[in-house]
C-alpha cells in the first residue's frame, strides 16, 4: 500500500468515526407538558408515555429503541408566541452525551400573538449507554 492509499484509508476511517447525524422527530410552539424539564427516552414504554403526555390524540411518531434514543427539551409554559427552542448538537464525551440546545425569545418591541405558548424540541439520536446531560447554548 503506497502512502496515499494509506492516508486516505485513515482519513475514511476518521470520518467514520464522526457522531452520526440526530434526526428531528418532533418540534414546535405547543405541547401539552407545561413545565419546564429536559428528558432521555431509552424505551417504547418511557416514548408512549411522555407522548401521550405532550401530544395526546397525535400518532405516535416512530422510533427503533433497538438502536436509538430520544431526547428533549420542553421549555414549559410561556406568555406569548415569539419563545422557540432548538437542539442544535450534541457530543460524546467518552461514554457520555452532551446535548446542546438554544432558546429563542421575542425580542422587546416584537408584536406576538397574546397566547399561552409551550415550546419544545425532540430528537432521536444512535443510543448510547453513558449519561445524558444538557447544555444551554448562548444565543
Amino acid at each position: 500500500m503506497n502512502g496515499i492509499s494509506l492516508l486516505a484509508l485513515v482519513a475514511a476511517a476518521l470520518l467514520q468515526a464522526v457522531v452520526p447525524p440526530a434526526r428531528s422527530v418532533d418540534r414546535g410552539p405547543i405541547s401539552q407538558v407545561s413545565a419546564a424539564r429536559q428528558v432521555t427516552i431509552a424505551d417504547r414504554a418511557a416514548w408512549e408515555a411522555l407522548w401521550k403526555e405532550h401530544a395526546p390524540g397525535r400518532p405516535l411518531p416512530d422510533v427503533d429503541f433497538a438502536r436509538e434514543m430520544v431526547v428533549g427539551v420542553f421549555l414549559g409554559n410561556r406568555p406569548t408566541s415569539g419563545f422557540g427552542v432548538t437542539i442544535a448538537d450534541y457530543r460524546e464525551e467518552g461514554a457520555n452525551i452532551v446535548v446542546q440546545y438554544r432558546e429563542t425569545t421575542p425580542s422587546r418591541g416584537d408584536i406576538t400573538s397574546q397566547l399561552l405558548t409551550s415550546p419544545y424540541h425532540l430528537v432521536a439520536f444512535p443510543k448510547r449507554t453513558g449519561t445524558v446531560t444538557f447544555e444551554k447554548m448562548k444565543a
